[in-house]
């Protein structure tokens, strides 16, 4: 079961122990099925019914584990502690079985490809859409999933288990996780020079998300044959000096295409930014032959047109995947709380220690040495505001 994950011996030593434990009988939270509120007739009559027959009413109603209002359920499994987002992992029998990993998921159906490169239309177990969990959705590309077969000539199955996760991308979306990604090593943070406009605030906070869940992070900044080089060489100066990776490109010239194609070759990597940048237009040009869909930006005010609807595994000819997510406008930080935030900034990260007050928020407080470096041009003005509307938690 190990070989099917990409990381090393640690994550085998996970999945080693875990298989260990499989088998356990564990009672787990599911969500409350939706009850329709029934609407009682005749009112006049219940208004006069007698007490004791109220009395009778109350005690009839079951709490039980059996009754209605039950909230808990039984599997057979082992407790997860991974980024999978389940509190259990479901114990199968591997052999009837096959292994395959998510391409893209549209409503509740997932398109897998399994081992043998077939490509299968698959449902999700009810069990798994019903656990009690903080996920909006329940599986996302990059998933590494178990499916049984339904139909053998129409490719369709049925999803029963989800692998543990590892590089996973999530924002918050009404108060739940969204994962946009799942199993990457690498994201590519995709700006544009020009239309639209570049949001260093959005770069931000997908280098907060890269930071707190160790996956190597790379700024390109598209576009460039609509603006001058040196315009941009600030912004870029900024992020490369705190050691991230800055690709200057235009995927309409090829200019800077071939550096980003060595760079995902034989990678797990997702493309996220915000619609318009030119994510899939990129896409096309490092892999020739995809053929993605593309818009231009609007004319009205220059933003860019949602082309990618969902997310989309595309496994590439030179080796690795390459995920192709729809463009993000706004990005809430997942599982980050205020305190956290400057622990994520490289640049105010060295100055935490050195402020007079241990919970110092660097924000209003006196003798603050992220607001000293600030002051002396050690942490750029920019980044610091950026900082100040994360903590404070404003929205892109």
């Amino acid at each position: 079961m190990g070989h099917r994950l990409q990381a090393g011996s640690l994550h085998y030593d996970k999945q080693h122990m875990a298989k260990k434990k499989r088998g356990q009988k564990i009672r787990t939270d599911f969500r409350k099925k939706h009850e329709t509120r029934q609407r009682k007739g005749d009112l006049t009559r219940r208004y006069k019914v007698s007490e004791d027959q109220l009395e009778d009413e109350r005690q009839s109603e079951r709490v039980s584990g059996k009754g209605e209002l039950t909230r808990k359920r039984t599997i057979v499994g082992d407790l997860s502690d991974d980024e999978t987002g389940f509190g259990v992992h479901r114990d199968l029998d591997e052999g009837s079985f096959h292994n395959g990993r998510v391409l893209s998921v549209h409503g509740r159906t997932s398109v897998v490809l399994d081992e043998a490169e077939r490509r299968w239309s698959c449902s999700t177990r009810g069990v798994l859409r019903s656990m009690s969990t903080e996920l909006r959705h329940v599986v996302a590309a990059g998933d590494r999933v178990s499916f049984s077969v339904q139909d053998e000539l129409a490719s369709e199955g049925v999803i029963e288990r989800i692998e543990p996760r590892h590089g996973v991308i999530s924002r918050t979306s009404r108060q739940r996780q969204h994962v946009l990604v799942a199993n990457v090593d690498l994201v590519i943070i995709v700006a544009s020079a020009a239309e639209p406009t570049l949001k260093p605030n959005l770069i931000d906070r997908l280098l907060v998300t890269a930071e707190k869940t160790e996956i190597q992070p790379v700024v390109c900044i598209n576009k460039v044959d609509l603006a001058p080089l040196p315009d941009l060489q600030p912004i870029a100066g900024v992020y490369g000096q705190l050691g991230y990776p800055v690709l200057l490109l235009s995927a309409t010239t090829g200019f800077g295409v071939e550096p980003l194609r060595e760079l995902v070759r034989g990678r797990q990597s997702v493309v996220v930014g915000q619609s318009g940048v030119g994510k899939s237009s990129l896409l096309n040009a490092i892999e020739p032959g995809l053929h993605l869909r593309v818009r231009t930006v609007s004319a009205e005010n220059q933003k860019g047109r949602h082309t990618t609807t969902a997310a989309q595994l595309i496994p590439l000819q030179c080796g690795g995947y390459l995920v192709d997510t729809p463009g993000i406008r706004q990005f809430q930080l997942w599982d980050v709380i205020p305190a956290e935030v400057a622990g994520f900034f490289r640049d105010i990260r060295p100055f935490v220690s050195q402020c007079r007050f241990p919970d110092c928020t660097h924000i209003h407080e006196v003798d603050c040495a992220v607001k000293d470096a600030v002051a002396d041009c050690l942490i750029d003005e920019r980044r610091y505001e950026s900082y100040m509307h994360m903590f404070t938690g404003d929205m892109v």
